[in-house]
């Protein structure tokens, strides 16, 4: 299929959170179908595994301080592939339109006449606190529920996330890739008003045979994460619902 009229298509997938029975229907059926599927490093091996053994695969994951593809790349190699095959999956960790650069691939794809489907995926930001007993809404604890990335680009459309805004008009908090800048964020959410006791976990790995957790609150959080090495890749839940897996413990 390389005449030069042949154009195929990207579907942009999200693979969840990293459990494979939490991938979708659709999403399993067109990694048993693609030709070709470019990865991120999120995407946990059980789905890899479900990729076709006849699909070229392509990892194009980021990780903090190392980025297998510059993301201009990635996108110059979905528009090279839609051109030589039918279908083409652009895998990514959660869904693809939640911190997951979706929105600014289908626009370049669009712009270079690739036809471009969304399969959404479930985000780590429910799915992970779900797995730890954390319900993000509850009426007992809280009506509002904000999700925001802990790590911002380069050259973004605004310089800052305004964490007073956010501590001030949200009950429960959910950050995204934030671990590593807690110690920026927690010292604006207690200016804004949020109490030094108020609760929090980490939890890594969400959704994982090999998910961990770290609970605290934002007086002592970055303590324990200096002394027990907790690292990212991590989700924060910042809220009362996070005391709500004590509520659990009798029914465990």
């Amino acid at each position: 299929m390389n005449q030069n009229s042949f154009v195929g298509t990207v579907y942009l997938v999200g693979a969840g959170p990293g459990d494979p029975g939490l991938l979708t229907v659709k999403g399993k059926s067109l990694l048993e179908l693609a030709d070709v599927v470019i990865y991120d490093a999120l995407v946990s091996p059980e789905i890899l595994d479900i990729i076709s053994p006849y699909a070229e695969k392509i990892n194009a994951g980021k990780r903090r301080g190392r980025h297998s593809l510059p993301q201009h790349q990635t996108t110059d190699i979905l528009i090279k592939k839609a051109r030589e095959h039918a279908i083409v999956v652009r895998l990514k960790g959660g869904d693809p339109f939640v911190f997951g650069r979706g929105g600014e691939e289908m626009e370049d794809l669009v712009k270079a006449g690739i036809p471009v489907e969304v399969v959404p995926g479930i985000t780590s930001g429910i799915a992970a606190p779900a797995y730890a007993g954390i319900p993000i809404t509850h009426r007992g604890y809280s009506s509002s529920v904000t999700f925001v990335t802990g790590h911002e680009s380069v050259g973004k459309y605004r310089p800052n996330i305004d964490w007073s805004a956010i501590a001030r008009g949200s009950e429960t908090i959910v950050i995204y890739m934030g671990i590593h800048n807690l110690h920026q964020i927690i010292p604006q959410l207690i200016e804004a008003g949020l109490t030094p006791q108020t609760e929090i976990a980490l939890i890594r790995w969400g959704t994982r045979p090999d998910q961990e957790e770290l609970y605290g609150n934002l007086e002592n959080i970055i303590d324990q994460v200096e002394s027990s090495g907790f690292e990212a890749p991590a989700i924060a839940v910042i809220g009362k619902v996070v005391g709500f897996r004590q509520e659990l413990t009798p029914l465990a």
